[in-house]
């Protein structure tokens, strides 16, 4: 089992405390997971696909940020990260953080605690908008970013780094070469693009 198997198990024994009055479906089907859609939640007639983004990398670590992928290299080729990419059917991340395992980063051992916010993607696009940072203006930043020498953690003027975020190139560390939007989940529940649930 793969550690996002295990983690998908743990969450589906907690998402029926955390998300009561909800109807909640795994998706299991690839095509549809590749459409960014791995839980189907139902309330009042009203249907939202979520896309599961877990830190499995920063296991017992609890960090305040979290990273939305705005474009990566995949044979070559630049694509658009998950944020934008208009074939995603995404409605709502849940950016899964400070997860816990039974013994200490051993996933094989269980999860004991995790926490989840919700993001909003319609919300996180417009509040990033209201910022300045619009779609042209992100891949202009991007763009500069690839074609620069300057790598990791990236400060612009639109968001103030130390409360908001700033952009990061994981240009040696991953072979998809990512560029990331960090933001602070503080920063999106204050903003109203996020809240906690649990």
């Amino acid at each position: 089992m793969s550690k996002e198997q295990m983690l998908g198990k743990y969450l589906d024994g907690i998402y029926p405390h955390i998300l009561k009055g909800f109807n909640i479906q795994r998706i299991s089907d690839d095509e549809q997971q590749h459409r960014g859609i791995d839980l189907v939640i139902s309330h009042n007639g009203k249907e939202y696909y979520i896309d599961e983004k877990a830190q499995l990398d920063y296991l017992e670590i609890d960090l305040p940020t979290f990273a939305f992928e705005i474009t990566y290299i995949k044979d070559g080729e630049q694509r658009l990260g998950w944020v934008f990419d208009k074939s995603k059917l995404t409605h709502k991340y849940f950016a899964i953080t400070g997860i816990f395992c039974n013994t200490e980063k051993i996933p094989e051992s269980g999860f004991k605690s995790c926490k989840i916010t919700s993001v909003d993607r319609a919300r996180l696009v417009n509040r990033l908008k209201s910022k300045g940072l619009d779609y042209e203006r992100i891949m202009q930043i991007n763009q500069e970013i690839r074609s620069g020498t300057t790598e990791n953690r990236i400060a612009v003027n639109e968001l103030d780094e130390r409360t908001e975020g700033y952009f990061y190139y994981s240009k040696s560390g991953k072979a998809e070469q990512p560029i990331n939007i960090v933001l602070k989940l503080d920063f999106l529940i204050q903003s109203e693009a996020a809240k906690k649930i649990v």
